[in-house]
């Protein structure tokens, strides 16, 4: 299975130039955007049915990336001297004790976080799938990621 993925690496690096406006556009800055597909996986659901088939993104690891995905646009936000995009989330020592307590929206942002990053990297697969078959590479990638 991970045959088709070598198959596509082109593909891959031109739909990420593609991409990268809707990533700008997230609330994802560049670091944090790479620690997310650094967790994703990308499979074919329903690779033996070419009606169904599709680019699916397994996120099973992105949960325990949160924290190093979220460090890294917190240091990102501080480098550009805190004027980047703002997340609503405070910084004084009570938010923090708050946070890791449990206590006001941290775990409530990090759901909303994990879940924003979960949407966009399917979005992301949607349009690798969409560009291979716009390539006519998809029936061939489908075949391989089933052998």
């Amino acid at each position: 299975m991970a045959d088709w993925t070598d198959r596509i690496v082109g593909d891959r690096m031109t739909v990420d130039r593609e991409f990268n406006d809707r990533v700008m556009a997230s609330e994802f800055a560049s670091q944090e955007w790479s620690l997310i597909m650094t967790a994703t996986e990308f499979e074919i659901e329903n690779a033996d049915d070419p009606e169904r088939a599709r680019i699916v993104a397994n996120t099973d690891k992105l949960e325990g990336m949160m924290p190093h995905i979220e460090e890294a646009g917190k240091r990102q936000q501080s480098m550009a001297g805190g004027g980047g995009r703002d997340d609503g989330g405070g910084d004084s020592i009570i938010d923090t004790v708050k946070g890791a307590l449990g206590l006001g929206n941290g775990r409530e942002d990090h759901d909303a976080k994990l879940a924003a990053a979960e949407k966009l990297v399917q979005e992301y697969a949607d349009e690798l799938q969409s560009h291979l078959e716009s390539r006519g590479k998809w029936e061939q990638v489908r075949r391989s990621y089933e052998s």
